[in-house]
């Protein structure tokens, strides 16, 4: 027998605490990992990388993101159909012939 009083036992070194899983939820906002290449046009690109923010909301927030990038492609592509530069040059008319001369 031993006539020291037993103390308190050193805890046993917790385990690597796993970090907590989320629990899973279907509905819930997802990205879809669509990856969007440069077009080479800061305007087209711009409004691409817009659609990422459908990426974080619910599906009914989706509706506004795509109407948003529609429109500013749609105005973009318009843009570019739009003469660029001074107006051509009118035909100058042609010379009357004076046969009184």
């Amino acid at each position: 027998m031993s006539d020291s009083i037993p103390g308190p036992t050193p805890e046993a070194p917790e385990e690597a605490a796993a970090p907590a899983a989320e629990a899973y939820d279907p509905a819930a906002p997802a990205p879809l990992g669509v990856e969007r290449a440069p077009t080479g046009n800061a305007d087209v690109d711009a409004y691409l990388e817009r659609l990422a923010d459908a990426d974080h909301l619910p599906a009914d927030g989706h509706v506004e993101v795509y109407e948003d990038v529609h429109r500013g492609l749609r105005d973009t592509l318009t843009a570019l159909d739009a003469r660029q530069g001074p107006p051509a040059p009118q035909p100058s008319p042609s010379p009357s012939y004076d046969h009184r001369s």
